[in-house]
């Protein structure tokens, strides 16, 4: 029967059968013909085109994963920043120039299609697109893996600016439908909440625990195809959609209540409506602890039910593991332990080594304020059963560290699970710490100083449990997709090799001495500046120069990645010209991009945007820098726009307070691309400085021992604000007025802040971060030696692809399968 069933498939790999397949796709699935096509009817068609090009592959991968019993790796994630689907999926499948050519033919663009592709609003930072980057890499490595994670309806939000503030509107990337993801609403599973826990006495006498709860939400899964680079290979991205089990209450609606007779319908559906949801009220909290069990519960159950069937549960550690991308998913190992002991009838012991040898832990924090914690209360009420589970568990741990530690009550005070001040909560690290067969950090700085400062007493407990895995990205789209012409060019030079082996890049080290490649790079990187200024100037209406310096920012808004250190520097640029200490023609010219969204919520964050952009307003018309001096503040920076920023920027901003930042995965793709890094010793910088050689890097201010002896002794940031003349003119400039219409109030939340808080040491390092840009000047007049430098941070640091990253989770925590299997 599949012979014949194959019959009358037809993969839309070549020309003709491309352009079959699509126009059939514009026929019968939008109900147009090609002469009445918009350009939504044209990209919906030519996105279904490309996907069932995938689909053999995925339903062959899925029968070759479940014949093997392959264990399978499961990335648990509330985030996954995929970007655009379609010149990806293009790439993977080697379809590009197949259906260049085949919509040349019907006289289309493919890449005005791509162009108007809408991005999905399923992450919001860095969390997000590693996840994206790791399923990428597992694909293409022919690991059997699965990612879940929600469909958001909205993103966190799409941002603008409103007289230079943030505005948050709805992000409804889904207005339209998404011609990428296959709904199985047979495969939905119901998913509880609230109600209570009652004991009983089984069919062996033994006693046992049943929750019952006083709610049901059904989660409705959603596939993603994952196609892996150049293989056959498609892994499944499943995502969960909350609808109500019964929706629709028709005697509440006969009686004129229509409100409530969709009520039920409303509340199931905002557990999957926002990524993020605000969370300062009780409701917000509630709700985003309800997000997290709902994807988490729904993923469980579906690879136990749907994956695994009925094999052997004291066989799972070696069929699946259950990667917890940091905290968000941590409630999953009570969860499991739940299944075990309540549904399964395993015992306490028996179910607790299998959730502890079946669970791995990625924390990508230092800050103790992002490490969540879930109030007694709130759990007890939403998941009444799981908080018992948590007391056992803890019970049982304490019960360890006492044997361990005799007489140390202090210790067991810090270890335990359940905290008592200011409020009785569950630490959700802790828990996923003690749930864990291994905890790893994802940058060799941060990986230490996890083991050494914030779990120190469980690494202290279990040292072997503790291991580094350094982030990475994948090069297919933040190389091969988004730099077209470096790629061009490195095909050139060293071969095409380099998409699936980025150690390759090493080859390209001799090409730094030679003059015809350093002009070849340098009119890459030009014709990136040139494309990108095109850009910005249709998508935001910011007209900028091509030819300057491209310093660019671009990460979350948040205080302890400065970039409120990056604005003082522009100011101070600005303050020597208006002093008459530098001549504006003396400066280079130079542009400075940031992006970035505050969460809604965060005020300094906010307050620091304001001011960006009042600066911007000022300093972009001031005739005094005669035009050499801009900055550019575009509005909801997303995957699509850094696909065309990180290729054209020069210098990549990386300036976080040493010993805050875990990992940072911008500063990878900024010096893949050919940037210089300005940066501490932070995160992955140290690793970045290491391998491209401090004189390939600007390295400046304290490092974290540093950091933490001037924390020690007492830190006085009005006293550097005292004794630096540049720092005291670039704050007095902003306290005058000038950029807010003569407001001298108008920003005294962000001053007061910096002279007598400054968590994170921004007067502290000012000195030395102008100083080192002084000398970013200087260097970059040196246009060959630039070059030199910038060529060498690409070939050094093939290191931080994601292939390398997934082959160290591999060989150091999930011992799952690197050979092919599809």
């Amino acid at each position: 029967m599949t012979e014949n069933i194959e019959r009358f498939i037809s993969s839309p790999t070549t020309v003709e059968s491309f352009k079959s397949e699509f126009c059939r796709q514009l026929r019968y699935e939008q109900g147009v013909d090609l002469v009445d096509a918009r350009t939504e009817d044209l990209y919906q068609a030519l996105a279904r085109t490309v996907r069932s090009a995938m689909v053999d592959g995925w339903i062959a991968t899925q029968a070759s994963h479940r014949a093997a019993k392959a264990k399978t790796v499961a990335y648990l994630s509330a985030e996954f920043l995929m970007g655009p689907q379609l010149e990806n999926a293009l790439l993977s499948t080697a379809l590009t120039e197949v259906a260049r050519t085949a919509l040349a033919e019907l006289e289309l663009d493919l890449d005005e299609l791509t162009a108007y592709e809408t991005e999905p609003g399923l992450g919001n930072g860095g969390l997000g697109r590693l996840a994206a980057c790791f399923i990428d890499s597992l694909a293409a490595k022919s690991i059997p893996a699965i990612g879940y994670g929600i469909r958001y309806e909205y993103g966190i939000f799409r941002q603008t600016f409103v007289d230079g503030r943030q505005v948050e509107q709805p992000d409804r990337w889904l207005v339209k439908g998404s011609p990428w993801e296959l709904a199985q609403p047979e495969n939905s599973v119901t998913v509880n909440f609230g109600g209570h826990t009652e004991q009983y006495t089984d069919e062996t006498g033994a006693p046992r625990t049943r929750w019952v709860p006083a709610e049901q939400v059904l989660a409705v899964p959603y596939n993603y195809m994952v196609p892996g680079f150049e293989t056959r290979n498609v892994n499944t991205l499943r995502l969960w959609s909350a609808k109500a089990t019964d929706a629709f209450d028709l005697q509440i609606f006969n009686s004129g209540d229509y409100e409530s007779a969709v009520r039920r319908q409303t509340v199931a559906e905002n557990i999957s409506k926002v990524l993020y949801p605000e969370d300062s009220t009780p409701q917000g909290k509630e709700l985003r602890l309800k997000q997290q069990y709902f994807f988490v519960a729904a993923s469980l159950r579906d690879y136990l039910d749907t994956v695994l069937r009925d094999d052997d549960l004291s066989t799972l550690p070696e069929r699946v593991v259950f990667q917890l991308n940091d905290t968000h998913p941590v409630i999953g190992v009570p969860e499991l332990m739940r299944i075990l002991l309540d549904e399964r009838g395993l015992g306490w012991d028996e179910a607790w080594d299998i959730t502890r040898r079946t669970f791995n832990y990625t924390c990508h924090t230092l800050l103790p304020e992002a490490l969540e914690v879930w109030s007694v209360d709130l759990l007890g009420r939403l998941l009444p059963r799981h908080l018992e589970i948590i007391y056992r568990i803890n019970e049982d741990f304490l019960g360890l560290v006492r044997e361990t530690y005799p007489g140390d009550e202090l210790r067991v005070r810090r270890m335990s699970i359940i905290q008592e001040r200011p409020e009785r909560a569950v630490r959700m690290a802790f828990l996923a710490t003690v749930g864990s067969t291994k905890v790893n950090g994802v940058a060799a700085l941060h990986s230490q100083l996890l083991a050494d400062k914030v779990l120190d007493d469980f690494s202290a407990l279990w040292p072997e449990k503790f291991t580094n895995v350094t982030n990475g990205v994948t090069p297919r789209r933040f190389m091969r997709l988004s730099n077209p012409g470096l790629s061009g060019l490195l095909d050139e030079a060293i071969g095409t090799g380099w998409t699936n082996d980025l150690a390759q890049l090493a080859k390209l080290e001799p090409f730094a001495d030679d003059a015809s490649f350093r002009a070849e790079f340098r009119a890459v990187k030009q014709a990136n500046k040139e494309r990108f200024v095109r850009l910005l100037a249709q998508r935001d209406g910011i007209e900028l120069p091509a030819d300057a310096l491209y310093d660019v920012m671009v990460k979350r808004l948040h205080e302890y990645k400065r970039q409120m250190l990056k604005l003082l520097h522009v100011v101070t640029l600005y303050d020597r010209v208006l002093k008459g200490e530098v001549k504006a023609s003396d400066l280079q010219p130079r542009v400075v991009v940031f992006g970035a969204k505050a969460a809604p919520g965060y005020k300094m964050a906010k307050e620091i945007i304001h001011l960006i952009n009042r600066v911007a307003a000022v300093v972009n018309n001031a005739p005094e820098l005669e035009g050499r001096l801009r900055i550019a503040f575009p509005a909801n920076y997303n995957v699509t726009l850094a696909e065309r920023l990180i290729p054209a920027a020069d210098l990549s901003e990386q300036i976080s307070l040493a010993g805050k930042e875990a990992s940072g995965t911008g500063n990878m793709k900024f010096a893949l691309n050919g940037a210089l890094t300005i940066g501490t010793d932070d995160g992955a910088n140290v690793e970045i400085r290491q391998l491209v050689g401090d004189e390939n890097f600007f390295l400046f201010g304290m490092d974290e021992p540093a950091v933490q002896a001037l924390e020690d002794r007492g830190y006085n940031p009005t006293s550097y604000y005292e004794v630096d003349a540049g720092l005291r003119g670039a704050i007095d400039l902003i306290s005058s007025g000038l950029f807010s219409d003569g407001d001298r109030t108008a920003f005294e939340f962000v001053i007061s802040d910096l002279l007598y808080k400054d968590r994170f040491m921004v007067l502290a390092d000012y000195r030395s971060y102008v100083d080192t840009q002084d000398r970013v000047e200087v260097a970059y007049r040196d246009e060959d030696a630039w070059t030199r430098s910038a060529i060498l941070n690409v070939a050094r640091t093939g290191f931080f692809t994601s292939d390398r990253s997934i082959q160290d989770y591999l060989d150091r925590i999930w011992h799952a399968p690197a050979k092919p299997i599809a």
